[in-house]
Parts: structure tokens; sequence; C-alpha cells
């Protein structure tokens, strides 16, 4: 479990190919690795990666072929630029929001705009996530918790902080650029227990969740 509070910015240092999987070699940049072990957590782009073999500034990882398929990490190249985190500790303020490393889907930075001293970016996400994005609710973009402005279908934008934009790879995003997305934990559980049966029982009767009662509550 991650909150989205970017550590430091890490470089693609090695990629090796196996039979379909991929081993990558991440140098870690100002990440403190003196506390991280074999078999540990660290999210790359937003994804969370195991640890198999580790040094003082950088880490290595296996990436399954359906790690590939669903989120950038098979996109980057040899110098790339990543987010990282380690995972959260029980102990650590939660400065972002819960984020699970499991991306949802791949979206794209469709306009990016300068607002006095910040930046807004409109990313179109994938249509089947479209319904788990709300105004002011949370989204992770490569890792990075953010808040979400606006929404319009399946686009929405987010406004980034000059801290946020110098310290994370945002700073390089251009309209195109593909993005790992992250929705928020709530909006997926909130569905399924809108929708799941449960034995000869609906949803509603056994639980008492319902869409007046959640938008009643302020949750839709």
């Amino acid at each position: 479990m991650f909150t989205g509070i970017i550590e430091a910015q890490g470089q693609i240092d090695k990629i090796q190919p196996l039979n379909g999987d991929v081993k990558l070699t991440i140098a870690t940049g100002k990440l403190d690795m003196s506390d991280v072990k074999i078999g540990d957590s660290i999210a790359c782009n937003g994804v969370c990666l195991t640890a198999i073999e580790l040094g003082a500034h950088y880490y290595v990882a296996d990436v399954s072929a359906e790690t590939l398929a669903v989120s950038t990490l098979g996109q980057l190249k040899v110098g790339a630029a990543v987010n990282l985190e380690k995972a959260l500790r029980l102990q650590d303020r939660l400065g972002g929001h819960l984020v699970s490393g499991h991306v949802d889907g791949v979206g794209q930075v469709v306009a990016i705009e300068q607002e006095a001293r910040s930046w807004r970016y409109q990313v179109e996400a994938p249509l089947a996530l479209s319904r788990y994005i709300a105004a002011k609710g949370s989204i992770c973009i490569n890792g990075i918790s953010l808040t979400v402005n606006r929404v319009e279908q399946n686009r929405f934008d987010v406004n980034i902080v000059p801290h946020t934009r110098q310290e994370t790879t945002i700073q390089a995003f251009q309209i195109g650029t593909q993005v790992n997305l992250e929705v928020d934990l709530l909006a997926r559980y909130l569905e399924r227990m809108l929708t799941a049966p449960q034995g000869d029982a609906t949803p509603d009767k056994k639980t008492g969740v319902t869409e007046t009662l959640l938008a009643e509550s302020g949750f839709v």
C-alpha cells in the first residue's frame, strides 16, 4: 500500500527481456534505500514492484507480461525518469490517499495549460474507468496522488502546483503522453457493494446500501 506522495525520481538503468517478461534495474536517485529489504515493495510510476535485488542506489524487479500489458512500463526506455515511492508503514503520515499500486488503466494527456504559477493537465481516461472519477475525488497518475478538479465524460482535469511539478515526472508530460491511472479504492468497493449478489438477497436488502443513501451521504 502507498500514499501517492512521490519520494524521489529514479531512472530506468537496464531492461532485460525474459521470455515475455522483463527484469528492470531502476536507479533510485535520492530515495533512501537503507531500510529496504529483498521482497519489499517500491512503486515505479504507480506500479507496485517487488525488489528482488538491491544496491545502495538501485533495485531490480521482475515485471510480468500482465503488468506490461495494463501499464506504461512496457513503453519505458533506458534513461527514462520514473516516480518512486516506498511502501507505506503504519506509522507514516497519509499525506495523499490510499494507493494500492495496481494500475486500472492507461490514460492520455490531452491538454496542458498554465494557470498563474500552477499547471492544469487534462487527461482522457478509458471509458470503463470514467464512472469511478469524480470532481474533488482522488486519482493516482503515474503514482502521484492528485485531486480531480473537473470531470467531463471520460476526461478530467488536475491542477499541479510548482512543487509537485518539480519533484515528479509531470514536468516532462506533453500532449499525447500516456500515463498509468489508479482510481480511488473507495469508488471500486462502493460499486461492488451496490452490485454484487449475496445469496438470495439483493445487495440493498443485505447491506442497506443504496444509491440514494450514498448520494445523501455525499459519496455520489
